[in-house]
């Protein structure tokens, strides 16, 4: 292999191409395009009613699912943050031994860092024992006293009571918090051990800022969202987003009370049968063609994890418009696979075919680097693209600044390299070199002599490896790697130490290098018996671990590391 770029010197123009492929291509299929399209006209009203039914429920399906998965996603977030909260070993302790502070510590040590990934960012704690009610967040962790006693008797105290008698591990509410006038998501989560309740521990989502980035997305002249649950009432309704009821929807609004089609009633009941609990991550979605009314579509989705479901009711007569455009589109699909056949020798010809000569030629190339690339010879755009792929080829194994080969060459070098060498246990040695203190030097001679000094080197690397199999690349910036194939430590070495003194004796001026008075550069050295279980990547890392010695025991120097000792 040759390690420097030669620069030719009668290049070859690219050819400008006449077209020809191009325009033949073109007028073929103006014409079938033309017969496709006016198939199309004909075969449009045919289509319209099954067009708005398929939309229809899709539409409805998609809005329903994604709005039920995102918010089943902040939901499932907080689930899990609070099952770890509840399942730490220190807030069991703490809950079991609640006066003692060495306890308390280390659980609140532990909630700190479950605090801060909570929506809320706050906690309520309730202890079974004493009954005391904590509150823990983020400018509240100092705490050593507890806020209130909770008494069931105050309905603000209902969250903890209702856990404790529920046989789940969490429970989640719907209620308004009238301290900050919000509409909020209550997680309750159990603290047990030994099958006995210790206590609660409670955080809040803003229910109405969720699903309100949920139900922001809806055309709301033509899509209506609801957020139910297995009793039928209405949580949240996108009709009042903008409103400021949308905050502070009450409870009592029941689904029968706001719609009269009985089948979408039918079919938010017979959603709901059977579901004891929470949805599970298999629950399917329910679709429904509503008999009358200005919905005619709905989905109901199941919210991961919740006894809640997303209702998306869809008005089709927004599709009016748009259907007129839909099936011209379905039916181009259609007559597209005619329009490929009956073109498909045409384009094998043209196109294909000398196509799969040039791919088959690039593959022989990655083998042969003397491969001829087909279409060279062509007047055509072939023509064009195979000069073009010609001339790119030359250039892309090397690297424009030094001339010396690529990284990429080299990566793509080693591979066969080390399969070669791996049959027969062959040796591989491999140098790592480095400018020593080069951004010194660029920072005081400038970018263009650093440039001259890169060169310099390159050549002197180069230079300095003689056979045919070895070569130098640049391995990035000032780093130089160079492969040696079935080469000793002593024939790696001495070829180290060859590099070192002709950058010396380059005597390049380095007033800034703690080194030496001119440009040096440090080296690892590496060497190994190459078998198939290796790749290339590991000399180079082992080869960069010594360069690295070399800089760590003062520079200007080589250092030799076995590679089986790494």
């Amino acid at each position: 292999m040759g390690v420097l770029m030669k620069k030719q010197a009668d290049e070859k123009p690219l050819l400008t191409g006449k077209g020809k492929i191009a325009a033949r291509f073109r007028n073929i299929n103006v014409e079938l395009f033309a017969l496709a399209f006016f198939l199309m006209v004909i075969a449009l009203l045919a289509t319209f009613d099954h067009i708005i039914k398929k939309v229809s429920t899709n539409y409805t399906s998609n809005y329903a699912i994604s709005s039920a998965n995102a918010l089943s996603g902040h939901i499932v977030k907080e689930i899990g943050l609070m099952a770890k909260a509840a399942h730490s070993r220190a807030v069991i302790e703490w809950f079991a031994d609640e006066n003692n502070n060495a306890k308390k510590a280390l659980a609140y040590e532990e909630l700190a860092g479950i605090i801060g990934g909570l929506y809320s960012h706050n906690l309520y704690i309730g202890v079974a024992k004493s009954l005391h009610e904590y509150r823990i967040s983020e400018d509240y962790l100092d705490s050593n006293r507890p806020s209130a006693t909770l008494d069931k008797k105050k309905q603000e105290d209902s969250w903890y009571f209702a856990s404790v008698e529920s046989d789940s591990d969490y429970v989640l509410t719907v209620g308004v918090d009238h301290v900050v006038h919000k509409k909020r998501v209550w997680l309750n989560y159990r603290v047990i051990q030994n099958g006995v309740t210790l206590g609660v521990i409670c955080t809040g989502l803003e229910f109405s800022h969720i699903t309100g980035e949920l139900f922001s997305q809806y055309d709301s002249a033509h899509l209506r969202g609801l957020v139910i649950d297995e009793d039928g009432i209405i949580h949240m309704d996108s009709s009042l987003l903008g409103h400021e009821d949308f905050r502070q929807y009450e409870l009592e609004a029941k689904i029968e009370n706001e719609f009269s089609d009985p089948v979408f009633l039918a079919a938010v009941k017979s959603h709901f049968d059977g579901i004891k609990g929470y949805f599970e991550a298999v629950s399917v979605p329910t679709v429904a063609k509503l008999s009358a009314g200005p919905y005619r579509y709905a989905t109901i989705a199941p919210v991961r994890f919740t006894n809640w479901s997303v209702a998306v009711l869809y008005d089709s007569s927004s599709l009016v418009n748009m259907s007129l455009f839909l099936p011209v589109i379905a039916i181009m699909l259609v007559l597209l696979i005619a329009f490929a056949l009956a073109t498909n020798a045409m384009s094998s010809r043209l196109i294909f075919t000398p196509l799969e000569q040039l791919v088959r030629s690039l593959a022989r190339l990655k083998e042969n680097r003397d491969e001829q690339i087909y279409g060279i010879e062509r007047d055509d755009e072939f023509g064009t693209l195979s000069n073009t792929i010609q001339d790119l080829f030359t250039k892309a194994n090397y690297d424009a600044l030094t001339g010396v080969y690529n990284r990429r060459f080299m990566e793509t070098s080693l591979r066969p390299t080390i399969e070669l060498l791996s049959r027969s246990e062959g040796l591989l040695t491999v140098l790592m070199a480095d400018v020593d203190y080069f951004k010194h030097y660029n920072d005081t001679y400038g970018h263009e002599k650093g440039d001259l000094c890169l060169k310099a080197i390159a050549k002197v690397m180069a230079d300095s490896v003689g056979r045919t199999n070895d070569f130098v690349a640049r391995y990035g910036g000032e780093e130089f790697a160079a492969i040696l194939p079935n080469t000793d430590k002593a024939g790696g070495c001495a070829i180290a130490q060859k590099i070192l003194e002709n950058v010396r004796t380059l005597n390049i001026p380095h007033a800034k290098s703690p080194a030496a008075e001119y440009v040096t550069i440090s080296i690892g050295v590496t060497t190994g018996k190459v078998t198939h279980m290796q790749n290339w990547e590991v000399y180079l890392k082992r080869a960069d671990e010594a360069m690295y010695a070399s800089k760590q025991n003062g520079r200007n120097q080589y250092t030799y590391l076995d590679f089986s000792e790494h």
